[in-house]
Formats: C-alpha cells, sequence, structure tokens
C-alpha cells in the first residue's frame, strides 16, 4: 500500500507526533476565544509557503494587515512570501455581513455553487488553503443545509489534491462540530484549561482524529511564545 505524503504542520515538535499533515486532505481547527488557532493557521501557512508550496489564506474575520502584525510579532516575513507570489492572502471580512444575509435568503443549492465559483477562482496551482475561519459563514444553517455544505468544500478540495485547515469559531463548533468530524481527514482541538496539580491556566491541544496516524491518547500541552506556537510537554500514545 503506498504510503500517504505528509507535510510539516509548522510546528517541529507536532510533526515529530503525528508526522505532519496528510497531503490532499482537509484538518478541522476548533479551539476556545485566545487558544491560538490564527496563530496555529498562520505558522502553517508561512512553513508551507516557504517549503515552496502554493498556499491560498481565506481570512473572514481579520484583513491582510492584521494578519501581517500577528506575522511581524513572531518573525515571520509574511509581506516577502507574499511579494514573491508563493502566499496568497483572500480578505472577507469585508463582505461578511453582505455573504450571511444573502445566504438567509437564497437556498444550500444556491450557497454551494457559490462556494464552487470560490474554489474555482482559487488558482489551479494551489497545494495549500487554509479557512480561517468557515463559521463567518454558517451561523444560519440548518444542520442539514451545514453538512451538505461542509461535505462538498471538503470533496472538491480534496479532488483538487489541496491540503487545507478549516478553522470553526468556538460556537459554530458547539453546534456543527459532530457534523464535521465526520467529513475531515483529522481534527485538533484548541483548549484553555486549569492543570489539576499546578492550579495554572494552561493551554493543551487535544488530537481528536488523524486517519491513519498513531495519535496520543493524552491532552498535548503547548504555549504561546514569541516563536508561535510551541509543544511544552511528553506524549502518551495508547
Amino acid at each position: 500500500m503506498k504510503e500517504l505524503q505528509r507535510m510539516s504542520t509548522g510546528i517541529k515538535d507536532l510533526d515529530e507526533i503525528i508526522g505532519g499533515f496528510p497531503v490532499g486532505r482537509s484538518i478541522l481547527l476548533t479551539g476556545d476565544a485566545g487558544s491560538g488557532k490564527t496563530i496555529m493557521a498562520l505558522q502553517f501557512a508561512i512553513k508551507s509557503a516557504s517549503d515552496g508550496f502554493k498556499t491560498v489564506y481565506v481570512t473572514t474575520e481579520e484583513d491582510e494587515t492584521d494578519l501581517k502584525f500577528q506575522c511581524d510579532s513572531f518573525g515571520w516575513d509574511m509581506e516577502k512570501l507574499i511579494e514573491s507570489g508563493i502566499l496568497e492572502i483572500v480578505s472577507l471580512a469585508g463582505v461578511r455581513a453582505m455573504v450571511t444575509e444573502a445566504e438567509m435568503k437564497i437556498g444550500i443549492e444556491s450557497v454551494e455553487e457559490d462556494i464552487g465559483r470560490f474554489l474555482d477562482e482559487i488558482s489551479a496551482d494551489t497545494n495549500v488553503l487554509i479557512i480561517d475561519n468557515l463559521g463567518s459563514h454558517t451561523g444560519n444553517l440548518t444542520p442539514y443545509e451545514f453538512r451538505n455544505r461542509f461535505d462538498f468544500i471538503v470533496y472538491e478540495l480534496k479532488k483538487r489534491n489541496i491540503t487545507s485547515l478549516i478553522i470553526l469559531d468556538s460556537a459554530t463548533a458547539r453546534k456543527f462540530n459532530e457534523i464535521a468530524l465526520f467529513s475531515v481527514y483529522g481534527a485538533i482541538n484548541l483548549l484553555k484549561r486549569e492543570n489539576p496539580y499546578t492550579g495554572r491556566r494552561e493551554r493543551v491541544m487535544d488530537i481528536v482524529k488523524m486517519r491513519s496516524t498513531k495519535t496520543p491518547v493524552d491532552f498535548v500541552p503547548y504555549k504561546i511564545s514569541e516563536n508561535g506556537i510551541e509543544i511544552t510537554g511528553k506524549v502518551k500514545y495508547e
């Protein structure tokens, strides 16, 4: 059997834990506010682009300036990658309200047509797609509509062999997480909790699923340092 190709997550120790993200598959990223979802997504984007993979970062919450500011704070040269054409930022923040209002007036079939047109506009040489976050445009969907829409996105991306990281905010994840988990190849949840031994707040990631991959049974502690997200503890496997 042919071994599934992997690519770096941008986090060295996480690569050692799961072997990297499977190429041509979709990974779901969820988490609490302030847990570092956008930082993890940017870290993946910068690493992918730096490794020569054409990367498209779709942002529905922040604009390109905000993302550049975050990258600068970690010493990541986003501007250079954008200028070279290997990294593209697509900002949908300005049209978020209009899209949401339009979705309330049209059926799921029309929404899928719009998604199809959006994916068609992504250049054919795209290797990596990051959507931060899909929850901005799903608040008014029923579970049935969400599943149709989400399945459609995952299917189309896989058909084009695009490795994707799809972010859902915590509110959307509470409503649709179980549905989304069925469609994606892997899923990671970022959490903030109180350490029962120290009484201090800490960040941990739960590698919920990663098909064809040996995953740890326990939460994986991490921190947000000056270098981005870093794993801080050992992992235990089943």
